[in-house]
């Protein structure tokens, strides 16, 4: 006799060998609070849910099929991964299609892609590699080629120009050169440096980022231009209060006063209508992300794990720091997400690329040989 009911629990527990119970429950947590505000966010456009749905399909197929890839294979992926992302974005600055006065899109006939995407996975994958590499010699030396190895792509992303994706590309690489023991002296010259270069800087800047930190300042200065996204943004989220409006009943969401609703500002319409305890849970949720991230970080056995799990955990921070930080009024508006929350199909394959390798490097952590 077969014995259906033991090889359908061993089929089953093939399918789920390599799932970290705790991180999936918390990421999708998340994506159904992200889910429900979409809705809210598009009521009239019932079409961008059932989109947003099958984006999160999508992504946790592609999470599932890389938590089975061990940390040896991901490794392979490194420099090939980090040159085709480099030659992609010099191909861009090249050839690249012009949208909205940003040179960000790369056609390619039958469609055309964003290939600065790609480097929020490439690049800590490359920066971890080098540094397995060179674990037993780490010098100067190999701090500064790691140096260069993120300079290349965050200057061909800010050309695009694309402020907010190579802010996240160079914090992805900023957190493997830190946590391979990058010194404090080091980090505390460069952010010498970097103040003493903010005259400088300020004058390279593109004049609509020039508005950007001015409108930051006082959004007042132009109310119904740059400032108009951050004032009716601050308004949405006052307005929520402490236990906000309730479900579907945003005024400044239903009224069409918030811009980029579903993606950029999804923050300031989940805050009016469910308040501060709302925001608060969100943001506990988070912490249980990062938290997670963290923890299967500190437990994996080779140093290009650690650092890449520990990367891709701050990167959740970094989007999430960023976006709450626009939203609310303390940060400049530079376009990017929140995590599992805003709407958008390459930013979620992205981030649930990031987790599918969080649960390679948990699951396969007593495979890997010291």
């Amino acid at each position: 006799m077969i014995d259906v009911a033991g090889s359908l629990r061993r089929a089953w527990h093939q399918l789920i060998a390599h799932i970290d119970f705790p991180l999936l429950l918390i990421t999708l947590a998340i994506m159904a609070v992200g889910l429900a505000t979409v809705n809210s966010a598009t009521i009239d456009s019932s079409h961008r849910m059932m989109s947003q749905a099958g984006n999160m399909g999508l992504a946790m197929v592609i999470m599932w099929f890389v938590s089975r890839l061990p940390p040896q294979k991901l490794m392979s992926f490194a420099i090939p991964l980090y040159v085709l992302g480099v030659v992609l974005l010099i191909a861009v600055f090249l050839f690249g299609v012009k949208v909205n006065g940003a040179r960000r899109w790369l056609p390619l006939g039958f469609t055309r892609i964003q290939p600065s995407e790609i480097m929020k996975i490439a690049m800590p994958l490359m920066l971890a590699w080098y540094f397995q590499k060179y674990e037993a010699t780490l010098k100067m030396k190999h701090y500064l080629v790691a140096a260069l190895l993120l300079f290349v792509p965050f200057a061909l992303i800010a050309k695009q120009p694309d402020l907010g994706t190579a802010l996240l590309v160079g914090s992805a690489g900023f957190y493997v050169i830190f946590f391979a023991g990058l010194p404090w002296k080091i980090i505390v010259g460069m952010i010498a440096a970097a103040a003493a270069a903010a005259p400088l800087l300020w004058g390279m800047m593109h004049d609509y980022q020039q508005k950007r930190i001015l409108t930051l300042i006082d959004p007042t200065t132009d109310p119904l231009g740059t400032g108009y996204h951050i004032i009716q943004s601050i308004i949405a989220i006052g307005s929520g209060g402490a236990i906000g409006k309730g479900y579907l009943n945003g005024t400044q969401t239903h009224l069409e006063f918030i811009p980029e609703k579903h993606t950029d500002f999804i923050f300031a319409v989940y805050s009016e209508e469910w308040g501060l305890l709302g925001n608060a849970t969100l943001v506990f949720l988070y912490t249980l992300l990062i938290g997670r991230g963290m923890i299967i970080a500190s437990g994996a056995p080779t140093l290009f794990s650690r650092l890449l799990a520990g990367a891709i955990t701050l990167g959740f921070f970094t989007y999430a720091f960023i976006n709450m930080g626009m939203v609310s009024g303390i940060l400049p508006v530079v376009g990017v997400p929140l995590p599992f929350m805003s709407y958008g199909g390459t930013a979620l394959v992205i981030l649930f690329l990031g987790i599918g390798i969080l649960m390679s490097i948990h699951t396969h952590r007593m495979l890997v040989k010291k």
